[in-house]
């Protein structure tokens, strides 16, 4: 059985955000989200051949974005569409969902939080940088060992901008 893919658009302070979906049962709403993309991203999603348009299916998704960059919602109820990723990908993001609005983390940290070596950083920002679920899986809050802002699949611009939305709304 084939999943039709849903797709819409919405307008954000990060820009335009490209939401793609499938149809879940058990999703509030009724579409587990399988990417969320900016203008731009470095391996953002693009609309392919046979997706379907369908802004009404990200209705309860749209609204959790919308009071995130509110100020108004610090952790998201959606649900994540299945099957996306590696092992190794899917126990870092798990790891990315754990880090507490408005706080940062390190790299090295991740590693040890999914119990890989120091030797396995590397590997951890490569996943990372994987994620499709910009903004909602919070990949913006793992910054350097030095405390520096780095790498964003979104553009360091985004990232300072959720991080400075963060830590304007924890005031």
């Amino acid at each position: 059985m084939t999943t039709t893919m849903l797709h819409t658009t919405i307008d954000s302070p990060l820009g335009e955000l490209l939401l793609v979906g499938e149809e879940s049962p058990t999703a509030r709403g009724g579409t587990a989200l399988a990417s969320l993309s900016v203008p731009g991203q470095k391996g953002g999603a693009t609309v392919q051949d046979g997706w379907a348009e369908s802004a009404e299916a990200f209705t309860v998704i749209a609204a959790e974005l919308r009071a995130y960059f509110e100020g108004s919602l610090t952790g998201f109820g959606i649900e994540y569409a299945e099957g996306r990723g590696t092992d190794f990908q899917r126990r870092v993001w798990k790891a990315l969902d754990a880090i507490p609005y408005g706080t940062t983390t390190g790299y090295g940290e991740i590693a040890a939080r999914i119990g890989a070596s120091r030797a396995a950083v590397r590997a951890v920002g490569t996943a990372i940088g994987a994620n499709p679920l910009l903004v909602v899986r919070p990949c913006h809050r793992v910054i350097g060992a030095s405390g520096a802002l780095t790498g964003y699949a979104g553009g360091l611009d985004r990232k300072r901008r959720l991080l400075d939305l963060e830590s304007h709304h924890l005031a």
